[in-house]
């Protein structure tokens, strides 16, 4: 098995640090970091790369590199479109094409999207969300093979959720799972090791009349992206432990 890179195990430490540091904080030089590390100053710089692609750190010329405001945590019971949500942190959405087809669906797609035909189908769209070009997930979105004409809209820098209430379908109630992977395929897209977990987040979507509208599957970058969840607490069961 391949070892990993130097600056691969030294940018996973810096993570861990930037997830506790402040925004706005001054992060160490790199002539700092590499008598720490006892490395060379350019394996240090290949890791502040990595850091700053990733949306995690500002380098500021003739100031020094701060470490960046993370995006504020989405309530896992609301749900905004994608674009609508990147502008609320003051970043810039896009989404990169990786696919936009109908065909077959899967047996999870057939039964949550309740299609009974002998070989359903599916309007298929996987897209690569980003913030300021920074790839924070990839999406696996399907619908109700009537809505075919979602292919032809812009899926790049359109919004599906605006498409579908120009169309007089209102995205209403929802329900979703929350699971981990790793990145395996995604990796490259998402610039990050196969290794990498991921936050997946499962989700069925219906319309106003209870019917279901939109099936997707979205694969997140942990360090990226952020759900906040409130819950109930039940009370220790007090009966006969037997």
């Amino acid at each position: 098995m391949a070892k990993t890179p130097l600056y691969v195990r030294i940018e996973r430490e810096l993570r861990v640090r930037l997830a506790q540091a402040e925004p706005g904080e001054l992060v160490p030089a790199e002539s700092v970091l590499a008598e720490e590390f006892g490395v060379a100053r350019m394996t240090i710089r290949a890791a502040l790369n990595a850091l700053e692609d990733d949306g995690l750190i500002e380098r500021i010329q003739g100031r020094g590199t701060f470490v960046r405001q993370r995006p504020e945590p989405r309530a896992a019971g609301t749900l905004m479109s994608f674009q609508d949500q990147v502008r609320t942190w003051g970043r810039t959405p896009s989404s990169h094409l990786v696919e936009a087809e109908v065909r077959t669906a899967s047996a999870a797609e057939a039964a949550a999207l309740q299609l009974t035909a002998a070989s359903p189908r599916v309007v298929s769209i996987v897209r690569v969300r980003c913030a300021d070009d920074v790839p924070l997930a990839v999406e696996y979105a399907c619908f109700p093979p009537h809505l075919s004409v979602l292919l032809d809209l812009d899926l790049e820098s359109g919004s599906l959720h605006r498409a579908l209430h120009e169309r007089g379908l209102r995205p209403t109630l929802g329900s979703s799972r929350l699971t981990a992977q790793r990145a395996g395929a995604d990796a490259e897209r998402l610039h990050v090791p196969a290794d990498e977990p991921l936050l997946v987040e499962t989700r069925l979507i219906v319309d106003q009349h209870s019917a279901p509208l939109e099936y997707t599957v979205s694969r997140y970058v942990g360090d990226r992206y952020d759900l906040q969840v409130t819950f109930d607490v039940q009370p220790p069961h007090t009966g006969d432990p037997r």
